[in-house]
C-alpha cells in the first residue's frame, strides 16, 4: 500500500469506528477460529450509539458479543485519539485480565501502519504512544485518576456496585463518558435502577436494548434446542432480558414467556407519551377502562388500561407518576367517552374515592362500576385482594385478556409471591399496571357471570350474553366480528 493510500485509510478508520472494526479487527470464534469481526446490524447499532452518547447503559442477552465490541471500541479510541484514559471494570480479576488480553490480541493483528508503539504493556494496562491508555481492573481496585471512558462489564453482577459507582463517578464527572453493559440480574441492584430510570428519562443514560432474534445465528430452531437445557427462568432472564423478581413470580414461567412473545410495538402515544394506543375504538364494541390512582408526586403511578370486552384485547394503556388527580380524571373522562362510553372501574380506596367523585360529580361520567351495595368503585381489602388477583391470573393465563404492553409485562415479571405468601411487587418495583389490570379482570368476570344467558331450543349449549352480543345485528361485518368474539367469550 502506498503512503498516500495508508494516510487515507488511516483517516477513514479514525473517523469511523464501525469501518475500522469491520475491516481490521479479528476475533476468535468458538467454532470457526480466528475470523474478521464482521459486525451484525445490531452490533453496528451499539457502536454508533456509544460513539454518539456520553452515557450509555446496555441491556444484553448472553453471547451477544457486546464485551468484544467494547474491546474493539476501546482499542479504536486509544489508537486514533490522543491522551484518552480508558478504564474497564469487570466483576473479578480473571475477567479484567481476559478483557485486556482480547484488546492485546486485536492490537497485535493490526497492520503496522495502524499500530502505535506501546511503551508499556502488561496484564492490566496498555499505554500507547498516542498518550492514550487502556486499564482493566476488577471492581473495588484502586481508583481516583480522571477517566475519559469508563466501561463496566456485567454491571448487574458487580458486588457493592452502589459504593463503587459513588466512588468512581467523580473521575468522569468533568467530561468523561461511561458505558454500563450487562445481562439482567433481578431488580435489587444499581444496574436495574439506572436502566429503568434511563427508560423513564430520569437520568442521562442512553438505554440500548438488544434482542436475541437480532442475532443471525440465533434461530427459532436454536431457541427450541437451548431453552429446555437452561430452564425457563434462566431463558426469560438471560435471553429475553426480563428483570425477574427475587421470589417466585405470581404468573408461571410459561405464561410470562407467552406474554413476552405477544407484546406489540405497534402503538402511538398521547398526552406527552403517558398513554399508548394499540387500537382506536370500533363502533360495535364495548370497552372497559380500569384505573388505579396515585398522587402524582414522582413515586407511584396513576395507571389505567382500556380493554375490548368482546375479545379481551388491551387496546390502550396510561401510565404516569406526574399527572395530578384532577387531570387524571379528565383523561379518563375523555378516553372513556372516546371508547364508546367505556365501563369504568376505579379502585375505591382513599385516593380512589376522590377520583370517583371527580368522575361522577365534576365530569358527570355515569358508566361506572357499582358493587352489590350500589357503591361506585371496587374496594380492595385483605379479604378480596387475592380473589381479584387470581381472576387476573386466570384471565391472562387463558388469554381471556390479551396484553399488548411491554410495560405491563415488565411489571408482571417482578410481581411475586414472598416467602411469607404475600403477593406484591418485588422490592424497588411498581405494580400500578398490575393492580389496575386485576380490577378489570375481576369486573369483566362479574359482568359475564351476571349477564343473562339463553339456551337454544332443545340444546344444552351456551349462548352469548346479551351484553356482549347485542351489537352484532347492525351489519354483516358486525355479525362476522361477533362470531370471532363469541369464541373468546364462551371458551
Amino acid at each position: 500500500m502506498e503512503r498516500t493510500e495508508m494516510l487515507a485509510e488511516y483517516q477513514k478508520c479514525k473517523t469511523d469506528p464501525v469501518y475500522f472494526i469491520k475491516k481490521y479487527i479479528n476475533i476468535v470464534h468458538p467454532i470457526k477460529g480466528i475470523i474478521p469481526f464482521n459486525l451484525y446490524r445490531f452490533q453496528e447499532r451499539i457502536v454508533n450509539e456509544i460513539d454518539s452518547h456520553r452515557f450509555n447503559i446496555i441491556k444484553k442477552f448472553r453471547q451477544a458479543g457486546v464485551t468484544t465490541i467494547m474491546c474493539a471500541y476501546s482499542l479504536w479510541l486509544a489508537v486514533f485519539q490522543d491522551n484518552k484514559s480508558i478504564l474497564v471494570v469487570s466483576i473479578g480479576d480473571r475477567e479484567s485480565k481476559a478483557f485486556l488480553a482480547r484488546v492485546t490480541a486485536m492490537y497485535e493483528d493490526l497492520p503496522a501502519f495502524l499500530q502505535p508503539e506501546t511503551p508499556e504493556k502488561n496484564k492490566s494496562t496498555i499505554v500507547f504512544s498516542t498518550g492514550s491508555k487502556i486499564k482493566s481492573q476488577p471492581a473495588g481496585a484502586g481508583r481516583g485518576e480522571s477517566t475519559s471512558l469508563l466501561i463496566v462489564d456485567e454491571a448487574a453482577f458487580v458486588d457493592n456496585m452502589d459504593e463503587f459507582w459513588a466512588a468512581v463517578y467523580p473521575t468522569i464527572s468533568t467530561g468523561g463518558a461511561a458505558v454500563l453493559l450487562s445481562t439482567v440480574n433481578g431488580t435489587s441492584n444499581l444496574y436495574y435502577k439506572l436502566y429503568t430510570e434511563a427508560q423513564d428519562g430520569k437520568n442521562n443514560f442512553n438505554p440500548i436494548d438488544i434482542f436475541w432474534r437480532e442475532h443471525p445465528e440465533y434461530t427459532d430452531e436454536w431457541a427450541e434446542e437451548i431453552r429446555p437445557n437452561i430452564g425457563e427462568r434462566a431463558w426469560i432472564q438471560e435471553y429475553e432480558c426480563q428483570f425477574l423478581g427475587t421470589g417466585d413470580t405470581f404468573l408461571n414461567r410459561s405464561t410470562l414467556q407467552k406474554l413476552i412473545d405477544s407484546t406489540s410495538k405497534e402503538y402511538y402515544s398521547k398526552y406527552t407519551n403517558m398513554m399508548r394506543v394499540w387500537r382506536d375504538p370500533e363502533p360495535y364494541c364495548h370497552y372497559m377502562l380500569c384505573a388505579d390512582a396515585s398522587y402524582g408526586t414522582n413515586k407511584d403511578n396513576s395507571a389505567f388500561h382500556i380493554i375490548n370486552l368482546y375479545n379481551g384485547e388491551q387496546v390502550a394503556e396510561f401510565y404516569s407518576n406526574k399527572i395530578s388527580l384532577k387531570d387524571f380524571a379528565k383523561v379518563i373522562f375523555d378516553e372513556g367517552n372516546r371508547y364508546n362510553l367505556a365501563y369504568t372501574v376505579v379502585e375505591r380506596n382513599g385516593l380512589g374515592l376522590a377520583l370517583i367523585q371527580d368522575l361522577f360529580q365534576s365530569f358527570e361520567y355515569e358508566n361506572m362500576w357499582e358493587d352489590e351495595k350500589g357503591d361506585l368503585g371496587l374496594l380492595l381489602s385483605s379479604k378480596n385482594r387475592d380473589i381479584v388477583l387470581n381472576c387476573m391470573e386466570t384471565a391472562v393465563r387463558t388469554s381471556k385478556i390479551r396484553i399488548n404492553s411491554e410495560r405491563t409485562v415488565h411489571e408482571l415479571t417482578s410481581f411475586i409471591i414472598t416467602e411469607g405468601g404475600k403477593i406484591q411487587a418485588d422490592k424497588g418495583r411498581n405494580d400500578d399496571l398490575v393492580m389496575s389490570l386485576a380490577l378489570g379482570a375481576f369486573a369483566a368476570e362479574k359482568i359475564i357471570e351476571q349477564s343473562p344467558m339463553e339456551l337454544s331450543k332443545g340444546q344444552n349449549e351456551k349462548k352469548a350474553p346479551e351484553y356482549f352480543g347485542s351489537m352484532a345485528k347492525y351489519d354483516k361485518k358486525g355479525a362476522e366480528t361477533m362470531k370471532d368474539y363469541l369464541t373468546w367469550i364462551l371458551k
